[in-house]
This record gives structure tokens, C-alpha cells and sequence, in this order.
């Protein structure tokens, strides 16, 4: 947001003093993935007591609350309550956990990633609570768990229950609007070869070494390109061998993993066949040469010791600048006296699920910058977060058409 610039919310002015007040104590609950519990207590108790009509918690600890206005369409706005870890805590100019503001910066894990967006959304929209009969629709504030491991795994849930017809997804996007996204693919590649003594090791076959062989093959593989979302990159991300470590062993086995950016329209099958015809031809050269290629399936754990499994194929998805979401948006966000870039996310995010797979369409708005995750120092500026408020309302309004 431009140094100066004020958005005019279109109903009421939240209460900015009480909402940084929020996000203070939403970054002092330190959240990482599988332990919300108290982050999403307070945010509960914040939309019950800013008159929410229905707030509810869900089997995996998701919270869901609504303003009911009158019939019409249903507008989900999407934020993450889990962080990642702070595993670098000596780098720290701050406590990342205090939720100290200054020089107009509020800093913590999760500032930016993305608990100041939950703030904004639940304050931003709370005052439509008090004119709800002028909504033509309802306006449902979710707070989801896991995200920072599963990218809409959770909100799959929420999508279920809440049946929307618009998401607004509040990851960091400076307040420009982004209609799209790359997705992301987790593959793991696994090599077996023949245990041996490393003392003989002709008799055996190792499999890092077969590995080596073919992660260099899989790393000259052409990926796709799209004008809009960018390149569909492919990168190696770790190996490990078994058994590991392995001392005087020859390792029988050898797992990679890559992560893949996948683009609109791209398939389980479509982005693994290429990495299992580099498996061919080696196969071709060699015939004791094996390996696998799959996408992962993991399993999360979440804080109210609900099960949560999947694949790690979060789809890519784009919505027409002409789709009547991003225009209806775009029209709320400058009549409050902003004038947005239409854009799209540089990673991953809930949008996956409610665009990639239920095919609703789907926004994201926020504050904070796209590169202020997961860094040290984690800040939010104060500006940001309630321009962020005004936003959301804005968009409320607009696509539901307040007062029309």
C-alpha cells in the first residue's frame, strides 16, 4: 500500500487499536503445524464476542464462523492458523514469540504467515455483522489448521461443511489481488540396488550411485511453461540412503525428493511420466537397474487428534481477470481508494483445494510481502494490516452487494 493512502471501508470502520491488540496475542500463542489449539481459542472467542452469528470448531480444528445476511451467495474468506518452526532463534533481533511493535512493524512467527491476515479478516468484517440485513448473502471466516504441510487438505473440510460459492485466500500479496497460482508436488524417487561389506564392494550394488545417475537424467528434464504462471520447476531437494548412516555398508536403497511447480491442467500421471521414462532408458542400459517414482503420501496429526492423510498434489489453477469474483473484488478495493495489481502467488497455498480441486472460484488478498514468510524477523506493517481490514471489507461488500 502506497505511503499515505487510506482505504475508506464501505460500512464501518473497524477498531484498529484492538485488532493489533490481536494479532499481538495471536503471535504470543506460538501455533506450529499440528499445535493451533490456542490460536484457535482465541480467534473463536474474538468472533463470538464481535457478533458473529455461528462459530463452530470443527473434528480437525479448524474454526468456521459466519455473518448470515440475506439469501445469496456464500464468500469464504481463508486464513492458516499454523507457522512453521523457528529453528534459528539466536539470528533473532527480537523474540519471535513477544509480539513486539516497533517503527511501525508488528514482529513474530507468524506476522506475516499469516496471523495478522486472520486479524484483519475477522475485525475487517466484523462490523457487517451490525447490517447484515443489507447483505445479499453471507460472509464465513476460516481459520485452518496444517496448511504449512497439506495446502488445503484442511480447507477441503471447511469447503464441505460451509458449501461456498467465492473464497478469498489472505496469504501476504501487499494488498495487490492475485488470481493464481503454480501448485506443488512432492515426488519421491527411490533406487534399490544389493547390500554389500564396503570392503567388497563388487558383489553388491549401490544404490546412491544409481541414483546419482538418475537424478542427473531427471534434472535435464524439460518442464512446462506458461505465460502467466511461469516455468513448472523441478528441484531436487534432499537424498537419503539406507541404511543411514552406513557404516561399512553398502547402501541398498537411495530416496530423493523433488519438488515440482506444477501448472494448470497438469496431471498425477502427466507430471510423473517423464521422471518414469528416465527410469525406462536407465533400465533399458542396465537390467539390474530399478527404481520408483510416486508422489507422497504423508499423514498429519492434527491438534485435536483428528487424522489427516493425502497426497502431496496441490493443483495449479488461474481465474479469468474477466470472472466476475476478481472484478467484483477489483471494484470494492477501488472505490475504498485502492487500485490494485492484478496478479498471481509465487508458492503454494489453500487456493489449491478450493480452486485446484472443487473448481470455486477463488482470490487472494492480504498484507504483507510474498517474501516476508518464514524469514527471521518476521514482521507485519501496522499500514498493511489495516489496509488489509478495509479490504476485505470491501470485497464483502461488493460481491454481495451491500446496500445496493
Amino acid at each position: 500500500m502506497k505511503e499515505g493512502l487510506v482505504l475508506r471501508p464501505p460500512v464501518a470502520p473497524c477498531d484498529e487499536s484492538a485488532m493489533i491488540r490481536f494479532c499481538q496475542r495471536l503471535v504470543r500463542q506460538r501455533s506450529y503445524t499440528g499445535e493451533e489449539g490456542g490460536v484457535a481459542k482465541l480467534l473463536a472467542a474474538a468472533m463470538t464476542e464481535l457478533g458473529f452469528d455461528d462459530v463452530r470448531t470443527d473434528a480437525a480444528g479448524n474454526v468456521i464462523g459466519e455473518i448470515r445476511g440475506g439469501p445469496g451467495p456464500k464468500l469464504l474468506f481463508d486464513g492458516h492458523m499454523d507457522t512453521v518452526e523457528v529453528s534459528d532463534r539466536e539470528k533473532w533481533s527480537v523474540d519471535p514469540f513477544a509480539g513486539v511493535i516497533k517503527d511501525g512493524r508488528l514482529y513474530g512467527r507468524g506476522a506475516s504467515d499469516m496471523k495478522c491476515a486472520l486479524a484483519a479478516m475477522v475485525y475487517g468484517l466484523a462490523p457487517l455483522a451490525k447490517y447484515k440485513d443489507k447483505l445479499k448473502g453471507s460472509v464465513v471466516v476460516s481459520g485452518t489448521v496444517c496448511e504449512e504441510t497439506f495446502e488445503g487438505l484442511a480447507l477441503g473440510r471447511v469447503v464441505e461443511a460451509v458449501r461456498p460459492d467465492y473464497v478469498v485466500i489472505g496469504e501476504a500479496s501487499a494488498l495487490s489481488l492475485k488470481r493464481g497460482q503454480r501448485g506443488r508436488a512432492e515426488i519421491a524417487v527411490t533406487t534399490f540396488g544389493k547390500a554389500a561389506h564396503s570392503s567388497n564392494p563388487a558383489v553388491g550394488k549401490n544404490a546412491v550411485y544409481m541414483m546419482m545417475k538418475l537424478a542427473e537424467r531427471i534434472v535435464r528434464t524439460a518442464v512446462p511453461r506458461d505465460d502467466f504462471l511461469g516455468e513448472g520447476i523441478l528441484e531436487l531437494t534432499d537424498i537419503v540412503s539406507v541404511p543411514y548412516p552406513g557404516a561399512s555398508v553398502v547402501p541398498h536403497q537411495c530416496r530423493a525428493t523433488f519438488d515440482r511447480r506444477l501448472l494448470v491442467g497438469e496431471t498425477e500421471e502427466s507430471v510423473l511420466a517423464p521422471l518414469r521414462r528416465c527410469v525406462a532408458e536407465l533400465a533399458a542400459d542396465d537390467g539390474a537397474f530399478r527404481a520408483e517414482v510416486e508422489v507422497v503420501t504423508a499423514e498429519q496429526v492434527c491438534y485435536t487428534g483428528e487424522k489427516m492423510a493425502g497426497k502431496r498434489f496441490f493443483p495449479a489453477w488461474v481465474l479469468p481477470e474477466t470472472d466476475c469474483l476478481v472484478a467484483g473484488a477489483l471494484r470494492g478495493l477501488r472505490q475504498g481508494g485502492l487500485d490494485p495489481e492484478v496478479t498471481k502467488y509465487s508458492f503454494c497455498t489453500n487456493g489449491s483445494y478450493s480452486a485446484g480441486i472443487a473448481g470455486i472460484p477463488t482470490i487472494g488478498f492480504g498484507p504483507g510481502r510474498e517474501d516476508g514468510a518464514h524469514v527471521v524477523d518476521e514482521y507485519m506493517e501496522l499500514n498493511q494490516l489495516t489496509g488489509a481490514a478495509a479490504g476485505y471489507q470491501a470485497i464483502a461488500a461488493s460481491i454481495l452487494k451491500f446496500d445496493e
